[in-house]
C-alpha cells in the first residue's frame, strides 16, 4: 500500500491537531501548500512563530495583546465598573465588533467541563472574584455613604448558553454573592447550544441589551 512521504505525513498529521480539521481537510491543505510558491510558506510559518513571540495575555482581564495590559483595560474612557465575563479572548472580538458596549471584560480561559477534566481551579474564576472584590472596596472607599442602596459593579455573564457555559456561570455568580455587585445574564438572542464567534452583531446586540438579573 502507497504511503505519502514522511514530510507530508508529519503535516497532515500536525493539521488534524488543530480543530475542525479531519484527515480530508488536512490532507487537501497539505496539497495546498506543496503547491504554492515557496515565499508563501516562508510568509506563513514566519507569521506563526511572530503570533506566538509577540502575542501576550493581558495582566488584568486574560484577553490577548501585544502589551501587558491590553488597550481596552488601559482606555479611561470605557466603564471598568461593568465586566462582561466570556469563554474565550474570541469572545470579545465578536462582542467588540457591534460597537455597543463600553465596559471591559473577563477572560476565562473556558468552562466547567467534567468530562474534560476542566474545574473552576483551570479558568480565571478567583482572578475574578479577586477583581470585582477590589473594585468594590476602592469605590466604597470613594463613594463612602453615597454607596447605600447601589450597585458597585456589574458583571455580566456572557458565557455561551450550552449546559457548560450555563454551569459556569451558575459557579460564578454564587462565588460572587455576598458584594455590593449586580450580576446579569447575557439575554434570549442567542440560541441554546450557539457559539458566540458565529453570532452576527444584531443577534449580539440583543443578547447583550437583554440580559437579566441572574
Amino acid at each position: 500500500m502507497a504511503e505519502f512521504p514522511k514530510s507530508i505525513k508529519n503535516l497532515i498529521d500536525a493539521f488534524e491537531r488543530l480543530p475542525g480539521i479531519g484527515p480530508k481537510g488536512a490532507t487537501r491543505l497539505v496539497f495546498y501548500l506543496l503547491n504554492t510558491p515557496k515565499a508563501y510558506v516562508n510568509d506563513l510559518s514566519q507569521a506563526l512563530v511572530k503570533m506566538k513571540e509577540e502575542t501576550k495575555i493581558c495582566q488584568k482581564c486574560f484577553s490577548v495583546s501585544e502589551q501587558n495590559i491590553c488597550s481596552i483595560c488601559n482606555n479611561d474612557h470605557r466603564n471598568h465598573r461593568q465586566i462582561c465575563v466570556v469563554e474565550r479572548a474570541i469572545d470579545v472580538m465578536a462582542i467588540e465588533n457591534i460597537g455597543e458596549f463600553k465596559g471591559v471584560y473577563h477572560v476565562l480561559g473556558g468552562v466547567i467541563n467534567p468530562l474534560d477534566h476542566i474545574g473552576p481551579d483551570d479558568l480565571k474564576i478567583d482572578e475574578l472574584v479577586n477583581r470585582v472584590r477590589t473594585i468594590c472596596e476602592e469605590e466604597l472607599k470613594k463613594m463612602g455613604e453615597e454607596s447605600n442602596n447601589c450597585y458597585i459593579v456589574e458583571v455580566i455573564l456572557a458565557t455561551n448558553p450550552t449546559m457548560e457555559g450555563e454551569a459556569t456561570a451558575l459557579h460564578i455568580k454564587k462565588r460572587l454573592e455576598g458584594l455590593n455587585i449586580k450580576i446579569s445574564r447575557i439575554g434570549s438572542g442567542l440560541p441554546i447550544g450557539a457559539d458566540l464567534e458565529y453570532a452576527d452583531q444584531a443577534t449580539l446586540c440583543r443578547a447583550l441589551d437583554g440580559r437579566r438579573d441572574l
